[in-house]
């Protein structure tokens, strides 16, 4: 069971992290990106293949992956920076499947539909699988309290000032004298960045990845993790994430003890409980369990 639940802790961080680089794209800055299992998957990939093959260091694998989610974050961000809505969101998701597309036909760099195992993990193999857990939670979620610690900073930074009056109205921001576009480059690079990194430790945690792994109802999910805890609050997106973790997991106990139930009809109610949980959420908190706030200056 302590395994178990570390494992699960592992995967919250991994959730925490996706939400907080969706929350500088989305939340920030107001493009809807459904593309982040593709950032996450640039990112598995980058590490596993460099300190697998290259045998690169982790920690060095670990910032060309964030390096290279952002590489693709940038060239994603001119595409899509005319793009406002439905446009947007079909563009990014369009970028995800061509990334899981290319990891499953080319078989010369990713090995395809087989994927890549045997990926290094911190210690692995020099310590028991609890103590290997046990490594990658502190290291999780001490990676998931950097990011937090760094993006609240920056949110309320000048910069993320910026990043919220593009959200609110471009054109005000742009009369302003802000370079709208550059902002929307950094801020997508910044958010991608950090789901770099996730896939990162995804990869290494799991110690092995497939183009199957990067399936569209991930990025769902870290909608939903958002929404649930607050779009454009930081402290909402590490909340969200550790919701959807207690919904997803713990409904499969909820539908374990019901009696005369088949297997099928214990999924299908397991979907129930979440999405009535989600929906009734929404609706009585429809700004999210800690709504963002901005600070303002007391008026004199």
């Amino acid at each position: 069971m302590e395994a178990y639940l570390a494992a699960m802790l592992v995967f919250a961080g991994i959730y925490a992290l996706m939400a907080l680089g969706l929350n500088v794209i989305w939340g920030l800055t107001g493009m809807v990106n459904l593309g982040l299992v593709g950032f996450f998957a640039v990112g598995a990939y980058a590490s596993a293949l460099l300190t697998k093959y290259w045998l690169w260091p982790m920690p060095l694998g670990w910032a060309a992956a964030g390096l290279a989610a952002a590489l693709a974050g940038a060239v994603m961000a001119v595409i899509v920076a005319r793009l406002r809505g439905d446009y947007l969101a079909i563009v990014t998701l369009g970028f995800a499947e061509v990334v899981r597309l290319v990891a499953a036909n080319e078989v010369w760099l990713t090995n395809g539909t087989d994927g890549i195992s045997g990926i290094p993990g911190p210690w692995r193999g020099a310590v028991s699988p609890q103590e290997f857990n046990l490594i990658f939670l502190g290291l999780v979620w001490t990676a998931v309290l950097v990011a937090f610690v760094l993006l609240a900073r920056l949110s309320h930074a000048p910069f993320g000032r910026v990043l919220r009056a593009v959200r609110e109205d471009e054109e005000v921001a742009a009369v302003a004298g802000k370079p709208v576009l550059w902002f929307k480059v950094r801020a997508f690079c910044l958010g991608a960045a950090v789901l770099g990194v996730a896939g990162a430790l995804y990869a290494h945690y799991n110690a092995y990845i497939a183009p199957e792994g990067f399936a569209p109802l991930l990025t769902i999910y870290i909608v939903l993790a958002l929404t649930a805890g607050g779009v454009g609050a930081m402290r909402g997106a590490v909340l969200g994430a550790l919701l959807l973790l207690l919904l997803l997991e713990g409904t499969r106990f909820v539908a374990q003890e019901i009696p005369g139930v088949t297997p099928v009809q214990k999924a299908a109610l397991r979907e129930a409980i979440i999405a009535v949980s989600l929906i009734l959420l929404l609706r009585f908190r429809p700004q999210g369990l800690i709504p963002e706030r901005t600070r303002t200056r007391a008026t004199p």
